[in-house]
């Protein structure tokens, strides 16, 4: 009887909480309740007279507590995907993320293709198309590493045509692995395709362009008709205005030494000294004609 009763007073706390509840007040109960304690002189308010002298309540308040276990397993019920996302798991190194140098940068945008090439200066740049599908790729990406780490003067930019390939499509590459070869103020100074078979084509390129020289001009990067096309390419969001075309500049030499231009008249007529010389030489012709004549 004592059990009953020290339930029956258990319940009616938990209903006052409820309509304190609806009434506007603080919510006592979570909505989830894995169990519960009990604690004395919590709340003053919720005091709750014992119909049972033998009841084990004894008048005591109710409160429910969660447990901390929740926690872990509510953790376990999240998707291993976005546990992935939210940076809960590590995800592994994608493969041409392995073996990375310092000299080694993945571009971003046809902005940032365009302001590495200008920022490089008088160092040579090799820019890596790649695809993550492309077993060839793959293959040959531990190479380009150890060409990385051999020459740290040499800039390398990895282009990913899944995600850039408005903008591949724009720069003529259509063959991959592709490669090409920036330099100063000569800009593109070749570009090519290889693989594994073929790697002594990238290894005579970059003895031929990798030693030190000094351009006279600015940095090229990219070329004009080339920034044109990523320009007018409504998939990019890369703006460039042509520069305008300035007429060649005529050496001070030349213009002195030009010859007086003809007046244009509808019957040219040749200059006195040219007339004369071409009437002495009819003379001359004519005069040996009639002895040979005789």
């Amino acid at each position: 009887m004592a059990e009953v009763l020290g339930k029956t007073n258990m319940f009616l706390a938990c209903n006052y909480s409820q309509k304190k509840n609806l009434e506007g007040g603080a919510c006592l109960v979570p909505k989830k309740i894995s169990g519960f304690c009990l604690k004395k002189n919590s709340f003053s308010s919720l005091k709750v007279k014992s119909l049972a002298s033998g009841s084990d309540f004894n008048g005591q308040r109710v409160a429910f507590l969660e447990k901390k276990s929740m926690s872990k397993r509510r953790f376990s019920q999240v998707p291993i995907k976005a546990q992935m996302q939210t940076g809960l798991i590590n995800r592994g190194q994608k493969w041409w993320e392995k073996g990375v140098q310092p000299n080694m940068k993945e571009v971003s945008s046809a902005q940032d293709l365009v302001d590495s090439l200008l920022n490089a200066g008088d160092k040579l740049v090799v820019v890596d198309f790649f695809s993550p599908g492309c077993g060839g790729c793959k293959a040959l990406h531990p190479k380009i590493c150890q060409f990385a780490e051999m020459n740290p003067d040499v800039q390398f930019l990895q282009v990913n045509h899944e995600e850039h390939k408005s903008m591949c499509y724009s720069l003529n590459v259509h063959v991959l692995p592709f490669f090409r070869f920036y330099r100063g103020a000569q800009g593109r100074v070749c570009s090519f395709s290889c693989t594994n078979a073929t790697i002594k084509k990238f290894k005579d390129a970059l003895a031929k362009h990798t030693p030190d020289r000094c351009s006279l001009g600015p940095t090229k990067g990219l070329e004009e008709k080339e920034l044109l096309a990523l320009s007018t390419n409504k998939d990019l969001p890369f703006h460039y205005t042509p520069k305008p075309v300035q007429p060649t500049p005529v050496p001070a030499d030349e213009q002195t030494h030009m010859p007086n231009q003809v007046p244009s008249h509808s019957k040219t007529e040749l200059p006195p000294s040219v007339r004369t010389t071409s009437l002495k030489e009819r003379d001359s012709e004519e005069k040996t004609l009639v002895g040979v004549g005789r």
